[in-house]
């Protein structure tokens, strides 16, 4: 969507705090030993208590609250019986409605001690987030976000996963500007305007360059399998660069 007053922008920084309070207190609760569902169980109840409602679940009937992916599985999983173990890398996706308004916002997790690798792959993780955030301003190519990126990676010697994408949000969970590419996209000749709304979130692995699915409708794992982490922002672009919608408070 493109913010034009001051009210829906209130309105999507209510919700994308909302969002990002969730996130917070799912990270801080996750340990080794509960389930999925029981932690996708915390975040329904904060949503709820928020005035929210799960975007997934309501905009496209996935069976949990949040998406919660562990290991090999990149991005949409299933919340239920999986037992998070020591050193697991668990990434968590909260996205939600308020008002008509929504927002999106997601972090990868390590459990316990992991190897170093696994440490700087979260680290560069959210570092690759904020690379791109940084190109985020009105009247610039939206291009320049996987270009920023992409060097990142390849400078830090990371693929991307280059076909989950970064997408409008605003008036429903993805809307136009469809499919932003965070990795190099010679294709992508569309500019940022003033007050758009859509996320940034890069898929940064040590391998993997694709998603693909496997035994349900909804998951998703790297192929080559190889550890992947996700970080998301909300974000508005202006005149004066990014305006993160998304921030705890």
């Amino acid at each position: 969507m493109t913010l034009t007053n001051d009210e829906d922008l209130q309105k999507m920084q209510a919700i994308g705090r909302i969002c990002a309070n969730v996130l917070q207190d799912m990270g801080t609760a996750l340990s080794a030993g509960m389930t999925t569902g029981e932690l996708d169980l915390i975040g329904r109840r904060l949503l709820e208590k928020a005035g929210a409602r799960s975007a997934p679940e309501h905009c496209y009937n996935f069976p949990g609250a949040t998406c919660i992916s562990v290991n090999e599985e990149v991005a949409h999983g299933i919340p239920g019986d999986r037992v998070i173990e020591p050193g697991d890398l668990v990434n968590i996706d909260v996205s939600a409605e308020r008002d008509g308004f929504f927002a999106d916002t997601g972090a990868s997790f390590t459990v316990g001690r992991v190897a170093p690798a696994i440490d700087r792959l979260c680290r560069d993780g959210k570092r690759a987030m904020w690379v791109g955030l940084k190109e985020v301003r009105a009247g610039r190519p939206l291009a320049s976000v996987g270009n920023a990126i992409g060097a990142f990676a390849r400078r830090n010697r990371y693929t991307l996963v280059a076909n989950l994408a970064s997408h409008g949000v605003g008036r429903s969970l993805h809307e136009e500007p469809s499919e932003i590419a965070t990795w190099p996209d010679p294709r992508e000749k569309r500019k940022m305007t003033e007050g758009m709304v859509f996320t940034v979130e890069p898929f940064l692995s040590l391998g993997a360059n694709w998603a693909e699915g496997g035994d349900d409708e909804w998951t998703l794992y790297s192929d080559p399998r190889a550890p992947t982490v996700q970080f998301e922002h909300t974000v508005v672009a202006t005149r004066n660069g990014p305006l993160i919608l998304t921030l705890p408070g």
